[in-house]
C-alpha cells in the first residue's frame, strides 16, 4: 500500500485545508486582480492562521468586490466602515486600509502587479526534504517586499512576501515526495 505524502502543515483533518494544499498552494497564479487577492489575503493572515482566512475567503471576495483592483482602489471611508462591520471577514482597520492603499498602489505599477511579482520567481530551487528546510524569509522575499514598498504597498514585509511567493507558485515549497509537488510548466512561467 502506497502512503500518500503531504506537507506536514496540510494536516489531514480539515477537508478545506487539504484541498487548498493539494489543488492551490504552490500552483502558478497570474493576473493582476488574482495576485492582488493573494497579496491582500496574505496581509490579512498576518498574525492569524491561514485556515482562518481560507474559511473566510468567499466572504472576503464578496466584501472586496472580487478583489478588483480598480474597484478597491476607489473605496472611500464609507467602504472602510462597511468592511469593519462585516463579520464574515477579519475586521482589522489597519489591514482594511492596507488593502485599499495597496489597490491604489497596484494601479500605478508599470507593467502591472502580476508582472512585478513574477520577476521574483525561482522555480529552480531544490525540493525541501522536510518543513524544517522551508525558510520563512529569503533574499528574494526581502527584495520583493522592498520593491512592493517602493511602489507604495503596506503590510508586505519579507515574511508576508515569502508566504505570497509560496502560495502563488513563485517558489515550490512542497516537500520532496509530496503528492502536490508539481514542476511548473513553461507556459506557467
Amino acid at each position: 500500500m502506497n502512503e500518500i505524502i503531504r506537507c506536514a502543515w496540510a494536516g489531514m483533518t480539515d477537508p478545506l485545508y487539504l484541498a487548498y494544499h493539494d489543488e492551490e498552494w504552490g500552483r502558478p497564479v497570474r493576473g493582476d486582480d488574482k495576485v492582488f487577492e493573494r497579496v491582500t489575503l496574505e496581509a490579512f493572515q498576518s498574525g492569524l492562521s491561514w485556515l482562518t482566512i481560507l474559511r473566510k475567503r468567499d466572504n472576503f471576495r464578496a466584501a472586496f468586490d472580487g478583489f478588483s483592483i480598480a474597484k478597491v482602489a476607489a473605496y472611500t471611508e464609507q467602504d472602510v466602515e462597511r468592511l469593519l462591520g462585516d463579520a464574515g471577514i477579519v475586521r482589522n482597520r489597519a489591514k482594511v486600509r492596507a488593502a485599499i492603499v495597496n489597490a491604489r498602489a497596484a494601479l500605478e505599477v508599470p507593467g502591472g502587479l502580476s508582472d512585478l511579482v513574477w520577476r521574483y520567481a525561482d522555480p529552480s530551487l531544490p525540493a525541501p526534504r522536510s518543513m524544517a528546510d522551508v525558510p520563512a524569509v529569503t533574499p528574494a522575499s526581502k527584495a520583493l517586499a522592498k520593491e512592493l514598498k517602493k511602489h507604495g504597498f503596506t503590510f508586505v514585509g519579507p515574511t508576508t512576501a515569502y508566504a505570497l511567493m509560496q502560495a502563488i507558485g513563485l517558489v515550490n515549497d512542497h516537500v520532496e515526495g509530496c503528492v502536490a509537488r508539481v514542476t511548473p510548466r513553461l507556459s506557467d512561467r
